[in-house]
């Protein structure tokens, strides 16, 4: 029996976790991301730098006030503004990052881990992986044991990724592997048939992969669709149908409204996440198994192909990024990773000496 008077081992601050990357905890180091709120509440994200300041009209903030002090520290300007220092969390990191894709919100990324049921040691596979956001949810969730591999068709998005993940890590996961190519010609080679827990569709035609998402499946694995119009929703849950591989596939959106509470003044704040996207998941059936028929109502279930063209890809719309700002958002990111790198090796130097 465990003496339960006995102490129990504890984990210094910056010791390295299971998966090899450093806590996010003790005092704040050069090429820390940190997140200042000012005397407004308004937000400043920074990679602080021991020559570093942040500028505003309000005055200035040198970084080097910031390092060595705890998280949640409270420092002012040269004009006497105090700023609170926090670590970002994972929402506040993925809103403030550099994007090349637009990134998957924070309430759509709970939710898809939840809806898509990614479990500590999962396969998983993402396309299009963007700019990292949603990659981040699905590495903490698989944790040290599981693999998620990303598939993109635009290197430069990809290469936005690998430096927001690095930034936010400390260091390039193990566990995780980016595939610069289209996921209906590179999956059957990078897995064997059914060997693939989940899959995570963010692109903007999912029905044009979800064959070969079928075979890479194994049986009672679940496929999430991320897509943003109805029409989009409408083709893949017809096309998920009309494999009879899948369970009837189910769909959702996911809005959140805040509140402002301050003593009696207690109101639902006057702007809202509203709609950024559908969820539609579905579950692979045994090979040669036939789901049990659904009975509805008669509906307008029929098209044709005036329909069907309202949702080809140039129809649907696509967001565009041009070259050069995609290149602005590669650099920051690389220069964050950086950073990171930096602060890593710096709490790995600490804890090897103690």
């Amino acid at each position: 029996m465990t003496d339960a008077t006995a102490p129990t081992e504890k984990t210094a601050p910056n010791a390295p976790t299971e998966s090899g990357a450093s806590r996010p905890s003790g005092p704040f180091r050069a090429g820390d991301r940190v997140q200042l709120t000012g005397p407004k509440g308004r937000l400043h994200t920074v990679t602080l730098r021991e020559d570093g300041e942040l500028h505003t009209h309000q005055g200035v903030l040198r970084h080097r006030d910031l390092i060595g002090l705890p998280d949640g520290s409270v420092v002012p300007n040269s004009s006497g503004h105090d700023y609170l220092a926090l670590r970002p969390l994972l929402r506040d990191f993925a809103m403030s990052m550099p994007r090349g894709a637009a990134i998957v919100y924070p309430k759509d990324a709970a939710q898809i881990v939840m809806q898509a049921d990614i479990f500590p040691g999962a396969v998983v596979v993402e396309a299009g992986v963007g700019s990292g956001a949603l990659s981040l949810s699905l590495l903490r969730a698989i944790g040290p044991a599981g693999r998620l591999v990303s598939f993109e068709r635009r290197d430069d998005f990809a290469e936005v990724a690998r430096g927001n993940v690095e930034t936010f890590f400390g260091e390039m996961p193990d566990t995780w592997n980016v595939v610069v190519g289209d996921l209906a010609e590179a999956l059957p080679s990078e897995f064997p048939s059914g060997s693939v827990d989940r899959v995570v569709l963010d692109m903007l035609a999912p029905w044009e992969c979800m064959d070969v998402v079928a075979e890479a499946l194994t049986p009672g694995g679940v496929v999430l669709c991320y897509v943003a119009t109805a029409t989009q929703l409408s083709r893949v849950a017809e096309y998920i149908r009309g494999t009879g591989l899948f369970t009837d596939p189910d769909a959702s959106e996911t809005m959140v409204r805040g509140w402002h509470v301050e003593g009696l003044a207690v109101r639902p704040d006057h702007r809202m996440v509203a709609h950024t996207g559908f969820l539609l998941t579905a579950r692979r059936l045994a090979p040669g198994a036939i789901a049990p028929s659904v009975k509805r109502r008669a509906s307008k279930s029929s098209y044709g192909d005036d329909d069907v063209e309202l949702w080809t890809p140039g129809a649907v719309g696509d967001r565009v990024i041009n070259d050069k700002n995609l290149r602005k958002r590669a650099r920051e990111a690389a220069k964050a990773a950086e950073g990171a790198r930096i602060a890593a090796a710096s709490r790995e130097s600490d804890v090897t000496t103690e």
